[in-house]
């Protein structure tokens, strides 16, 4: 799996449209649908606050492991 494709993923999972998921971090909806669509990866901010509100691991967000074992 690619990052878009886990980051469309976990928005679809928490119910979410892209501009609500943009919203949540402070992001432009056009911004984020560029992380969906793989045009642009996002920066060390923005991974964070993605994987803080989809409430996952830096490394399941960034697809380097399918397990989501937060502390």
């Amino acid at each position: 799996m690619e990052f878009k494709q886990r980051l469309r993923q976990l928005r679809k999972q928490k119910k979410e449209t892209q501009a609500q998921a943009a919203a949540a971090i402070g992001l432009q909806q056009r911004h984020y649908q560029r992380f969906e669509l793989g045009e642009n990866l996002p920066g060390y901010a923005n991974l964070i606050a993605l994987a803080d509100h989809f409430e996952v691991t830096l490394d399941y967000l960034m697809c380097r492991t399918d397990e989501n074992v937060r502390p």
